[in-house]
């Protein structure tokens, strides 16, 4: 995929593939196996309690009779949080004993099993094991109830010096975690203790006990190597009214049908309460007299399905509807969807990356396996525009002032009716700090090409931009300088050869920078051919019309305005890009080859015999370049006049 490298690893965090062992563990006071999931079984020794969800299916049987009640109370509370709320990332951590024990198959000791809200089914087993000795979370959990730490590990800190507490030296850690009164998350030579089951691990590496205890697990049946996800399952059936509902009936005798085509749409009846039943149902299961029906094809009492779709179904192929949106008779036609797809480009923020831009995959990689589209991924290349954020402003109490309230002194910002000192800080656009631009007022004031034009001039596209108000004046004088040679009395029918240069020059880097979502470069080149045509003594038009299409996408209502008033009867939006005279550009225009630490970066044009230092700002103004120098300090540049330009970096 042409894909920016870190929203795929987003993606690929998301999905979060884990390799390791379901472990499964003997309940003592019955004949259940609780099953748990690790990519450390190495660690299994350690093990000292299970801690389990509070949805988990064996809650219930393992809680004694003496636990009943506060297990109970403890899991309605915890089935209320959210799974923010409840996960590592919350450290205040809760659990209540259930009353039963499992035995660790390593060493036959009985640990025992507790109920904790940071536990979630959705990962793994919905079971975990505790091994507090060598996990923060664990050992916090440990302390807090008094449980166990037991250390499989003899620490090797001079591998991992930052890992040592302030105040501490490395034999007074090790002293700690061999006592169990100090978590140690690095690396150790292993401990093997007497009571041991399991394999021969003395010697052995971190890598090779993983890998004997899972053989050892496997052997004794006591568990199996497992591969394990963590992606959240974005659910598809709601308890809401608005989604479209499943055409499914529900017969007495607890058959079902689907409605067949001649019955669709099944739509919801119009209703004025959408609140849930309050049992768990939809607000349709409320509506008896569309959910309670005679199936008009067999003549029996059913129940329509009360669950709906949910409303992001929809976005996860909608692309794909818009390659034939008027076909009544289905989704799209195959010819049309061969033709269309894959979707070429896709602009986008990256918030979408982990739900619409993943999921959206999913579908359409099960719709390429049922043979419904051609391609396999929907979407070919994908950039992310940055966010525009502006200045904002906050007092004492941390109330957001308002920007027409604030005066700037030496650097500093005031509150005008208080003078109050006031803290300021580049933030995204909101109504709540205040730092909103209304579009509107800009157009009134700058005209909508300006504001176009300041927007995609601010800088690359993938970049976060601060706003800035008085900018857009700089756009709004570009465009006139534009507009009055257009309107000059000096624009000639006549052609010169320096002026078809300038315009030659113009639209083959334009068209490059456009190609290469380079909208602010494009703009830079524009506003360098209005200085040097300024110098002219006419502004032959020929060259004008050209300058005129390079300028169209960017500022479209000015470019009609001009290319009516120079005389051309077809309409700017529907005439060719201008074609390239290539002679026009190798008499006095060479291409410097771009490279980092010798490897090809980048190629660009620029007048012959220009300086070093010119030839390095133009470098710098290439995101393919920049973008390999980002970071890096450069040591030192070789320049070869009229070739090459190359950065060595350290």
């Amino acid at each position: 995929l042409d894909w920016p490298e870190g929203l795929k690893k987003l993606q690929v965090n998301w999905i979060g593939r884990s390799e390791g062992a379901k472990i499964h563990f003997n309940v003592k006071e019955s004949k259940e196996k609780l099953t748990v999931f690790t990519t450390r079984p190495d660690t299994l020794q350690g093990a000292t309690f299970l801690v389990i969800a509070p949805e988990h299916p064996l809650a219930e049987k393992l809680t004694t009779p003496a636990q009943k009640e506060v297990v109970s109370k403890y899991r309605k509370e915890a089935v209320n949080k959210r799974d923010m709320d409840r996960t590592e990332l919350n450290k205040d951590k809760s659990g209540v004993f259930t009353g039963s024990y499992v035995i660790n198959p390593m060493n036959g000791k009985e640990i025992p099993i507790w109920i904790a809200d940071y536990v979630l089914m959705g990962y793994g087993t919905g079971a975990v094991m505790g091994v507090p000795a060598h996990d923060q979370r664990d050992f916090d959990f440990a302390k807090q109830y008094g449980l166990p730490v037991i250390p499989i590990f003899n620490p090797t800190i001079e591998q991992h010096p930052d890992l040592v507490p302030k105040g501490m030296d490395s034999e007074q850690l090790r002293s700690k975690v061999l006592a169990g009164e100090h978590c140690w998350e690095g690396e150790g030579a292993y401990v093997v203790y007497e009571d041991s089951k399991g394999p021969a691990l003395e010697g052995a590496t971190s890598a090779e006990v993983i890998e004997k205890i899972i053989q050892w697990l496997e052997q004794s049946n006591e568990g199996e190597r497992t591969v394990t996800y963590k992606l959240r399952d974005w659910l598809f059936s709601r308890q809401r009214y608005w989604g479209e509902p499943f055409p499914i009936l529900h017969f007495e005798d607890g058959t079902k049908r689907t409605l067949d085509l001649d019955e669709l749409p099944l739509l919801p009846p119009d209703i004025a309460d959408f609140k849930p039943a309050g049992d768990g149902q939809s607000p349709l299961s409320k509506v008896k007299n569309w959910i309670e029906v005679t199936d008009p094809k067999t003549g029996k009492k059913v129940r329509r399905e009360s669950n709906t779709m949910p409303q992001w179904a929809g976005s996860c192929w909608y692309y794909l509807r818009f390659c034939d949106p008027d076909n009544s008779l289905k989704a799209w036609d195959e010819m049309k969807e061969s033709y269309w797809m894959p979707v070429d480009l896709y602009v986008g923020g990256v918030e979408h990356a982990v739900l619409h831009l993943l999921y959206a995959r999913f579908w359409h990689k099960v719709l390429y396996d049922c043979g419904l589209v051609s391609t396999l991924e929907p979407f070919r290349s994908l950039r992310n525009q940055g966010l525009i954020v502006a200045r904002s402003f906050q007092n004492s109490s941390n109330n957001y002032i308002d920007p027409l309230n604030v005066k700037e002194k030496e650097g500093q910002y005031f509150d005008k009716t208080t003078g109050e000192l006031l803290r300021s800080q580049i933030e995204k656009m909101s109504k709540s700090k205040l730092n909103g631009i209304t579009p509107d007022d800009i157009v009134d004031e700058y005209g909508a090409d300006a504001l176009r034009l300041y927007e995609m001039f601010m800088g690359p596209l993938e970049k976060e931009k601060v706003w800035n108000t008085d900018s857009v004046s700089g756009c709004r004088r570009f465009l006139t300088r534009f507009h009055d040679m257009c309107m000059s009395e000096k624009v000639s029918d006549a052609d010169s050869i320096e002026a078809m240069k300038l315009g030659h020059r113009l639209v083959n880097q334009v068209t490059k920078d456009l190609d290469q979502l380079q909208f602010n470069t494009a703009i830079a080149k524009m506003m360098e051919f209005i200085n040097a045509m300024g110098q002219l003594p006419t502004y032959p038009k020929a060259v004008l019309k050209m300058a005129i299409q390079c300028l169209m996408p960017f500022a479209p209502h000015l470019a009609e305005e001009m290319w009516e008033h120079l005389g051309f009867t077809e309409s700017l939006s529907y005439s060719l890009f201008p074609e390239i005279d290539q002679k026009l550009l190798q008499d006095d225009t060479v291409t410097y080859v771009v490279q980092v630490n010798g490897k090809l970066r980048g190629r660009f044009e620029l007048p012959k015999d220009q300086p070093q230092d010119i030839v390095v700002g133009a470098a710098m103004e290439e995101a393919g370049i920049v973008r390999h120098l980002d970071g890096k300090g450069v040591e030192k540049v070789i320049f070869v006049p009229n070739k090459l330009l190359n950065f060595v970096t350290n």
